[in-house]
């Protein structure tokens, strides 16, 4: 990833906070027939492993666990993002010098892919991972909630998968490179979008950088 040094992102918590807030990684990984890119969300365990491990599971039909087995694969997570107008740059007025721009936020989770068959270890993760997205619903669903023949049945239709963190790169691009002015006005257009994640860019770049 292209990484100029203004927008890099070296705060482990602000990468493992992303990662949490947004669990639904771009898998990428080199199969037979190149590149190939899956959508799974991911559970990050940061006390497992020196930098952490993230924790998943893929339906048994889908390739990529046989494909990519201990192979290198690529966890992209993308935070808020948005089209940034040079309309809200006070620097308009005064040079016209300025051109659109997309701000985001994005982590990359570098690391080899390990396959989990074992039921018990999945049972465990389908239930942590309902557990935690469901918690602040009224009436949270829960694993338990199903035929337990049911969920087994369910369960021998998906493997589990590891990915022991080697390393996490970070890129924040919020506006860094304008003058404070120009971040002022930016975040205040931002505030005023009707798409969420424009909003939620408009705090990361009134945030501390």
């Amino acid at each position: 990833m292209y990484q100029p040094s203004h927008f890099k992102q070296e705060d482990r918590g602000e990468l493992e906070g992303l990662m949490r807030a947004h669990p639904l990684a771009v898998l990428v990984s080199q199969g037979p027939e190149g590149l190939t890119a899956d959508h799974v969300p991911l559970e990050f365990d940061a006390n497992a492993g020196p930098h952490g491990t993230l924790r998943g599971h893929l339906a048994r039909a889908n390739p990529l666990w046989r494909e990519s087995a201990n192979s290198p694969v690529l966890a992209v997570f993308r935070g808020p993002q948005a089209y940034i107008t040079p309309s809200w740059y006070p620097t308009k007025a005064e040079t016209h010098k300025v051109v659109p721009t997309w701000n985001y936020a994005v982590v990359h989770a570098h690391g080899p892919l390990r396959v989990v068959e074992d039921a018990p270890w999945l049972h465990d993760l389908v239930s942590r991972l309902t557990q935690h997205h469901e918690q602040n619903r009224q009436a949270p669903w829960a694993v338990s909630d199903a035929p337990a023949d049911y969920i087994q049945q369910m369960l021998r239709a998906i493997v589990g998968i590891e990915i022991p963190v080697e390393r996490l790169v970070g890129k924040w691009k919020v506006s860094q490179n304008r003058n404070e002015p120009d971040r002022l006005g930016v975040s205040e257009g931002l505030s005023h979008e009707l798409a969420e994640d424009a909003r939620a860019m408009g705090t990361m770049i009134r945030a501390p950088s």
